[in-house]
């Protein structure tokens, strides 16, 4: 049950992430604050709480600073894929000071790429961050504890290209579903959608 919470927090910011930035926000939040405190192999309740308290913060404080959301919110997805990777390049026990100068860096790089250029790095940055929940959510079920937490060799090696498929299938979807919201593909004979140049949906 733990697990299928988690992962259909991801598939909502896979798959649907961009539509809404409310939604967005929420989930990018609480799959940060679950992500972390997975890094700690914190229990059920715990991951719950954290995770919770991060939605309703990033929510708060990008409501107070939405000029900004973009820099903000491809930041915080930045982190949550960051602390996803360190999982999967570390196997075993984590060094925490590795884990959060890798989170740290993709959290930079995510936040410039969002600043830069908008509706197309935050399909991107959403796809691949709601993939790694997913995946985190559906290593606690079963025979997949591989898919959260991979030992070295074929396992983390079916974790990474599950990450990557996940993420590519999440961006397909979410370019098929809202290219015309967010201006991607306009059609030849209208005119370029106002969010071109690539603002994210205002709610």
């Amino acid at each position: 049950m733990n697990g299928m919470i988690v992962a259909l927090v991801g598939a909502l910011l896979c798959f649907y992430g961009v539509r809404s930035v409310h939604l967005g926000i929420l989930a990018i939040g609480f799959g940060l604050g679950w992500l972390i405190a997975d890094l700690c192999n914190a229990s059920f309740w715990w991951l719950l709480l954290i995770a919770l308290i991060g939605a309703v913060s990033t929510w708060v404080v990008t409501s107070l600073i939405f000029r900004f959301a973009a820099y903000f919110i491809g930041g915080l997805t930045g982190a949550m894929i960051g602390t996803k990777l360190a999982t999967v390049l570390q196997p075993g026990d984590k060094n925490w000071a590795l884990s959060m100068i890798v989170a740290a860096a993709v959290c930079v790089a995510g936040a410039f790429l969002a600043d830069k250029f908008r509706a197309r790095a935050l399909l991107w940055l959403t796809s691949i961050g709601g993939a790694s929940m997913i995946l985190s959510g559906l290593g606690r079920m079963g025979d997949l504890e591989f898919l959260r937490d991979p030992e070295p060799g074929w396992q983390q090696m079916a974790a990474t290209l599950s990450w990557v498929a996940l993420s590519v299938l999440g961006w397909l979807t979410q370019r098929h579903l809202f290219a015309e919201r967010l201006g991607i593909e306009p059609d030849a004979d209208e005119p370029p959608s106002r969010n071109v140049g690539g603002k994210w949906p205002s709610r």
